[in-house]
């Protein structure tokens, strides 16, 4: 089966090994999706913000391979504060209200200090 590998063109993926996206079949398999910005400057402050941008990063991904967020049928949410859960998941909300994919929510520490939420996605384009 074919295997097709997705870059975003953050740095962070040739120095660890890992591609923004992997599409293997019909299966679109997001990486965790970090706020990431340009030129590595501050994401948003807010969780909601630095949400849209992790989900805007993740529906590039998405359509580089053939699909868009209606073909999403699993999330993974991870925060760094239950705080920060309902502003993130409104976020989320507008993004799959029609796929509505299954989703898990996580509380943990992420790599970057700045960063309050991670999001990684899977799609079927079967």
């Amino acid at each position: 089966m074919e295997r097709r590998l997705i870059s975003s063109g953050s740095s962070w993926e040739a120095r660890y090994g890992y591609s923004r996206a992997v599409v293997v079949g019909p299966h679109v398999h997001v990486a965790g999706t970090a706020p990431i910005m340009e030129d590595d400057a501050d994401p948003p402050s807010d969780p909601y913000g630095q949400a849209r941008r992790c989900l805007e990063i993740i529906e590039r991904a998405l359509a580089e391979a053939g699909a868009s967020a209606d073909h999403v049928v699993r999330t993974r949410v991870f925060v760094t504060d239950p705080a920060h859960i309902s502003e993130v998941m409104r976020a989320h909300g507008e993004v799959f209200s029609t796929a509505r994919p299954a989703n898990t929510g996580v509380v943990t520490r992420l790599l970057d200090p700045r960063w309050l939420v991670e999001i990684e996605a899977e799609a079927y384009l079967g």
